[in-house]
């Protein structure tokens, strides 16, 4: 009996132990990942962190395999609510949000905006190269996005008040954001491109996205079905967002709206309306080719570390940027679930001026 007594209070020391040691390597990893903490970091420091993450993963498997047995990631628990918009914890806050929305734009603002997953990181990229003429250095330099372009309502980027301009001839300020039209700060002065992705390809790609980032603990696809059709969704509903958006291109000439599948059938093209839209002259010397071979599909992969679009943390050490990179995603769906997000869009687009039938039609 001394000795099970012995063997029990080890293993409960053991793990308050672990437990313990959990909560201070999440808290300074989120902390470490803030502002330019990762992001502004060469890209030997940056997967220095990296095997330290993993080296803690390794070290604390015991506590991390018992949290995935017998708990799961909520929505509720990763989530907070501001304003009536729900956002994630830990890679924004209810003050970003606030700070986000109170901003004031200035003319060499450029927003790249769009719900999450839907090609975000390829716009902000494809902006900040018409801005370079197709001369960005930011693989070459070991830089990253992140440090070049601010996420508006977020706390892991460079801040907006830091962030550099870029470009001669239009000196940008370059800003991501996904708060809806209704959230975000629209001003005369700045530039506003929207990108909307199929609304089933979104959901797949937030899937993949929740599976990576919370590892064993992942939800199973119907709970994420559930979050994606509901007013708990990160940034608003898919619909509601794009309406928003389509409506505000509609009304204004300093908001250019543009869909993935777009840039996916002719990247050329959309090179040329945003240089246009950007005010920029257009060329015919090579840096167009240029342009769209940097921000090509194999190009961003092959130089992930340089566009990783989250920090990593002890759940996901190793952040992936695009998992097919088609236009076809939505059919990796099961297809009960797709036909169930479908219906859930187009009834809540029956009245709304975005015309879906027109660019999804597979929906109706």
């Amino acid at each position: 009996m001394i000795w099970v007594a012995l063997v029990g209070g080890a293993v409960v020391v053991f793990l308050v132990g672990q437990i313990i040691a959990l909560g201070i390597v999440l808290s300074s990893g989120d902390e470490a990942t803030r502002g330019l903490g990762y992001y502004g970091r060469s890209p030997a420091g940056r997967e220095a962190f990296r095997a330290k993450l993993r080296r803690h993963s390794r070290l604390l498997s015991p506590i991390l395999w018992i949290f995935g047995r017998f708990s799961s990631f909520t929505f509720e628990k990763a989530s907070f609510r501001h304003s009536g918009l729900t956002g994630p914890r830990g890679t924004c806050t209810e003050e970003s949000f606030a700070a986000g929305m109170a901003y004031s734009p200035a003319v060499e603002d450029v927003f790249v905006v769009t719900q999450m997953k839907s090609g975000t990181t390829w716009m902000q990229h494809l902006v900040y190269e018409i801005l370079m003429r197709g001369r960005g250095d930011l693989v070459d330099s070991g830089a990253t996005l992140y440090a070049v372009s601010a996420w508006l309502e977020a706390v892991k980027s460079v801040s907006v008040a830091d962030a550099p301009l870029v470009g001669e001839e239009r000196p940008t300020r370059l800003i991501k954001t996904h708060l809806p039209a209704s959230a975000c700060p629209i001003s005369d002065h700045a530039k506003y491109i929207y990108v909307a992705r199929h609304p089933v390809s979104c959901f797949a790609s937030c899937a993949d996205f929740i599976r990576e980032n919370a590892g064993r603990l992942a939800p199973p696809l119907d709970a994420t079905e559930r979050w994606f059709c509901s007013p708990d969704m990160w940034w608003g509903e898919w619909p509601e967002h794009v309406e928003g958006w389509w409506t505000a291109a509609s009304d204004r000439e300093n908001v250019l709206f543009v869909h993935f599948e777009e840039m996916k059938r002719d990247l050329p093209d959309v090179t040329r309306r945003v240089t246009e839209f950007l005010g920029l002259e257009a060329r015919s010397d090579p840096g167009i080719d240029e342009i769209v071979r940097k921000c090509g599909f194999d190009y961003m992969k092959r130089n992930a570390g340089t566009f990783e679009m989250h920090p990593p943390h002890l759940l996901s050490t190793d952040a992936r940027l695009f998992a097919k990179g088609t236009t076809l995603r939505h059919q990796d769906v099961p297809q009960e679930t797709r036909e169930r997000v479908s219906r859930w869009c187009v009834s809540r687009l029956e009245q709304a001026d975005y015309p879906l039938s027109r660019f999804y039609p597979d929906l109706t």
